[in-house]
């Protein structure tokens, strides 16, 4: 079934759960709560679709994704696949992108990122021949790194006084490299500069430098996809579909223009929420997927958020950066384009640090990086879909500070400066696809440009941020957890874990194993009977390269932690 409207109809009845937000890691929350535990929660998003980055967006005769370009891990030891089926209940099947996932264009050179340990080490080998140890040494890191974060993101599923007794011992490992930056860790065993910007190439999912980002994250993202990327057959829509059914048949509801303006805190616990138009919804637990920002700094009282000591701390972190998002359309397939599912990173020659600061202090700078994705040619049941047509999307970074002027005007109609201004950063996010795929000049069909406003307008994100908070090596020593210092409050999402789509997911899964006191490795073995995981596209199990992600290295082989006992307001069961 659709999401419902909440313009139409009011939600009824009792709800065990309320959860602020349909991102990934707001719909795994209520599926798994639904599946595992039969508990009826409602869903409310402030955008007209479900899905928060997994939605899609259409024009007559295209279909675009906003924010799910491709996932790694799909079939491999961290269970990604096996845990979107049970979100899903199987809706959602992937295919295998092409061998060579990432393609790291630097100048007039490219580098291939294949797919696999040693066909990654022999492809970049082959163009630094010197540079054979040192690319061994470096995803030695990468693997040390990862293989620390399933401890580290675990203790967040404790109930605090027992992550308060054992969390330091968890936390310390991922530490050793979550408070070095990527240079830090990195250039000590990359001595050639090439080979780092190559090495450092996928930068851009997490949206910072080398000399800022936390080696933890990129540890993450690197090892996420080594073992290759797959994107979902008819488009990421089907997560959220799938999600719903699953929300659906635990008697729980999404509802979709369904704007919270705050978080009802009574007698020190979370009661349920205040809608915008002032409506009340009760419920004994309520999960937010609306970022720590939003909900420490927004939804929740001031008297009561303070004493909790975040709110001051997110300041100093800060959001992470926001992005333009350019959608083509073409009238022409991607065979009769020549396009294939490879996605570009592309960077101008020289110090990228230094052109990184220069366009952040100047959007009239030349672009620093640009991301090339080529969507309909990842999904084959596109062409089935959307016959004769090929969409491409160019994304780059963006400050806030450069729409601020704009800031209180409205969605489409912002007036002729800002569409002015769109127009030319449209024009040159088409130069650097032009440079790369020449055959495409001419030949756009429809162009639409996102910026920073967009995603405030549609998510909330007060600065437009792609990535939730930003990724430095100080926002891994936050104590962020799922349970809260609010009693009945939870956490989900990518802030309780990582960027990216399956970050949130395991976010997700951390949230529902903390309401339910279940073990995260209990959650991901245990089997719904009628519900066995769908057959994949192509491809077999990779061997294990450890794990990896945007999810820690072994969640799925967490050591089981010891068991609190169940305190009486921690059960789930109607209204009070």
């Amino acid at each position: 079934m659709a999401a419902l409207s909440y313009k139409r109809k009011h939600p009824e009845g009792a709800w065990d759960a309320i959860v602020i937000g349909s991102g990934m890691g707001g719909l795994a929350s209520a599926a798994l709560l639904a599946r595992e535990a039969g508990r009826r929660v409602l869903v409310l998003e402030r955008h007209y679709t479900p899905g928060g980055f997994t939605h899609v967006f259409k024009r007559p005769g295209y279909e675009w994704d906003v924010g799910l370009h491709y996932v790694g891990g799909i079939d491999g030891p961290e269970r990604i696949g096996a845990l979107f089926d049970r979100v899903t209940n199987g809706r959602t099947e992937w295919a295998r992108m092409p061998e060579c996932y990432d393609r790291i264009v630097l100048g007039d050179r490219s580098f291939d990122f294949v797919r696999g340990k040693r066909a990654f080490v022999d492809s970049l080998s082959a163009a630094f021949p010197a540079g054979r140890a040192s690319i061994e040494a470096y995803l030695a890191l990468v693997r040390q790194s990862a293989a620390r974060g399933g401890p580290f993101f675990a203790e967040r599923a404790l109930p605090p006084l027992l992550g308060k007794l054992i969390g330091p011992l968890l936390r310390a490992p991922l530490h050793r490299f979550s408070d070095r930056t990527v240079e830090e860790v990195v250039r000590p065993v990359v001595k050639d500069s090439l080979l780092f910007d190559v090495l450092t190439g996928q930068c851009g999912d997490y949206g910072l430098t080398p000399r800022e980002a936390s080696f933890a994250i990129h540890s993450m993202v690197v090892g996420h996809y080594l073992h290759g990327a797959w994107y979902p057959i008819g488009g990421p829509a089907t997560i959220a579909e799938g999600a719903t059914e699953v929300i659906e048949s635990g008697g729980g509801e999404v509802y979709t223009n369904a704007e919270v303006s705050r978080i009802l805190v009574e007698r020190g616990r979370a009661r349920g929420v205040e809608m915008a138009d002032g409506h009340v919804i009760r419920a004994p637990i309520v999960i937010s997927d609306a970022g720590a920002v939003a909900t420490f700094l927004r939804l929740l009282p001031h008297e009561i958020a303070e004493p909790t000591g975040l709110p001051s701390r997110l300041r100093a972190i800060g959001p992470s950066i926001g992005h333009l998002c350019l959608y083509l359309g073409f009238r022409a397939t991607d065979a009769e384009l020549g396009l294939d599912g490879t996605n570009l990173w592309v960077y101008p020659p020289g110090d990228r640090e230094a052109a990184f600061a220069r366009f952040a202090d100047d959007p009239d700078a030349p672009l620093p990086v640009a991301y090339i994705s080529f969507p309909s040619a990842k999904d084959p049941s596109f062409a089935e879909r959307l016959p004769g047509r090929a969409t491409v999307e160019v994304i780059t970074l963006a400050k806030m500070e450069w729409f601020e002027r704009w800031a209180e005007t409205r969605w489409k109609k912002r007036g002729d400066a800002y569409d002015a201004f769109k127009a030319r950063l449209t024009e040159r996010m088409l130069e650097v696809l032009f440079t790369q795929r020449p055959q495409l000049r001419g030949r756009v069909d429809h162009a639409e440009l996102s910026t920073p406003l967009s995603t405030k307008h549609f998510t909330g994100y007060s600065r437009g941020e792609m990535y939730g908070l930003t990724h430095t090596p100080a926002r891994f020593r936050l104590p962020l957890r799922a349970e809260t210092a609010v009693p009945g409050l939870y956490l989900t999402g990518a802030d309780l874990m990582s960027a990216g789509v399956a970050g949130a997911l395991f976010g997700g899964l951390i949230t529902t194993a903390a309401i339910l006191q279940h073990s995260l490795p209990s959650l991901l073995r245990h089997r719904v009977s009628g519900t066995p995981p769908k057959p994949r596209v192509s491809g077999t199990p990779p061997k294990s390269f450890g794990d990896t992600s945007q999810t820690p290295e072994g969640l799925g082989g967490v050591p089981e932690t010891p068991k609190p006992p169940k305190p009486a307001e921690r059960d789930v069961g109607g209204s009070s």
